[in-house]
């Protein structure tokens, strides 16, 4: 393992399980983060016209989040305090596993060269605050298969999987800080 990769800290699960509030909480605290590869990769595709949508072709979206999470962690080893992923490489397996579609071998190679800090932060689903809006369209059953998947997908990378609280996001953030003092 690369010794910045302790300081890449991932934060998974489903959608709308809270991940992103998280993390933009943790960023207010002065902690630098990535920012979701895939609803960033929606808005754009929907801004342009773009064909690498989830709903259009699963796969291109997929290399499009790939390319995002190998920025991302570029962009971080250049940070010099913890840096908070809004998920990470192997999440991207984990989707095209949920699709039923075929993970690459350069997908593969990259969840096992990207690696991030050995214990990763999961979000367990989380019904009373799930919503769905323009970029997060899956339902609740399909947020909670995602959080399968990902669980497995981790797990099978040799990850420790961390079960966040359903908690307030000032309650999970300090359970965060202090996991990792």
């Amino acid at each position: 393992m690369a010794p910045e990769s302790e300081q890449f800290v991932v934060i998974t699960g489903g959608p709308g399980s809270g991940k992103s509030t998280l993390i933009a909480q943790l960023q207010e605290m002065g902690y630098a983060r990535s920012l979701e590869a895939g609803r960033g990769i929606i808005q754009d595709q929907v801004a342009i016209g773009g064909p690498a949508l989830p709903w259009t072709d699963p796969t291109l979206f997929a290399e499009l989040m790939l390319c995002w999470e190998l920025r991302s962690y570029r962009m971080a080893v250049e940070q010099k305090a913890p840096v908070f992923f809004d998920r990470g490489v192997p999440d991207i397996v984990g989707y095209l596993r949920l699709e039923g579609l075929p993970v690459p071998d350069h997908l593969h190679a990259a969840a096992k060269t990207i690696r991030y800090h050995p214990r990763v932060f999961i979000a367990p689903p989380w019904p009373e605050i799930y919503e769905q809006d323009s970029e997060r369209k899956q339902s609740h059953a399909e947020a909670e298969r995602t959080y399968e998947f990902m669980v497995a997908t981790y797990t099978a990378y040799g990850y420790e999987l961390v079960h966040l609280p359903r908690a307030p996001v000032a309650e999970r953030t300090r359970f965060i800080t202090d996991f990792l003092r």
